[in-house]
């Protein structure tokens, strides 16, 4: 059961992360996902993280209706599609250690692919294959935010375009990594009261329309710098969390 001091954190944590992913996208999720794996098993983290990134996905995309790239986000969720139903096949929940070193290693190795191999998003037959790289990965390590940022990063789409787009692409993809983790759970009210999944979709909202005025505000290039250097630091982050805890044996 969650207490006030795990849930407060996780609620400071929430608030951030739909600040930041109102800015940047995916990268802030990766802050609340790290706080709920601290304090949850895995499969409880998953289903929060999924039900929370699942709400401010939806407000991102009502601030930004205008702006999403339609055939890149269909033909992501097809390649997602796919990949979530042979993922079924298997029922897989992976330890902490995996989830931490997956995040942060697969961002930065796809990050030194020379540029002339990048993976552009609007390139033909690409959105097909992050819609099915991402899901596996979201499944079978937890999270593929920085992945999937690296895909945008290498198309020429605006920072207005690329924060909608990923918005929808990852509405589907959290609403299945929900049942997916849910149905291995049960039922996550055993983790924490009904008052407090309505206090966190508040929070949420809240963080994901600060974190959009700021948007409006910074360039094209502000943006991409920034996203690349949050990827950086999380996954080194993530990285040596996950280290820690294969060398110390540490569940926490």
């Amino acid at each position: 059961m969650i207490t006030f001091i795990s849930g407060l954190s996780i609620v400071l944590a929430a608030f951030t992360g739909a600040f930041v992913s109102g800015i940047f996208g995916m990268v802030g999720g990766q802050i609340l996902l790290a706080v709920l794996l601290y304090y949850l098993p895995v499969a409880a983290a998953m289903t929060l993280f999924s039900a929370m990134m699942f709400v401010t996905g939806v407000w991102r995309s009502v601030l930004w209706r205008q702006h999403i790239h339609w055939p890149v986000a269909v033909r992501y969720i097809a390649g997602s599609v796919i990949a979530y139903g042979l993922m079924l096949l298997v029922a897989f929940v992976p330890s902490k250690p995996m989830v931490y070193l997956g995040i942060g290693m697969l961002p930065l190795i796809g990050d030194l692919v020379p540029k002339k191999f990048a993976p552009d998003i609007t390139r033909r037959g690409m959105a097909w294959f992050c819609g099915f790289i991402i899901m596996a990965l979201q499944i079978a390590v937890g999270a593929a935010g920085n992945v999937l940022d690296m895909f945008f990063q290498a198309s020429p789409l605006n920072r207005h375009v690329i924060v909608a787009t990923k918005a929808i692409t990852q509405l589907f993809s959290q609403a299945m990594r929900f049942v997916y983790f849910g149905t291995l759970l049960g039922e996550a009210t055993d983790f924490a009261p009904w008052w407090f999944f309505v206090g966190m979709i508040i929070v949420s909202v809240a963080g994901t329309s600060a974190g959009g005025m700021v948007l409006n505000r910074v360039s094209d290039t502000n943006f991409r710098k920034g996203t690349r250097y949050l990827i950086w630091i999380l996954s080194v982050i993530y990285i040596a969390r996950g280290l820690w805890l294969l060398i110390t044996g540490s569940t926490t």
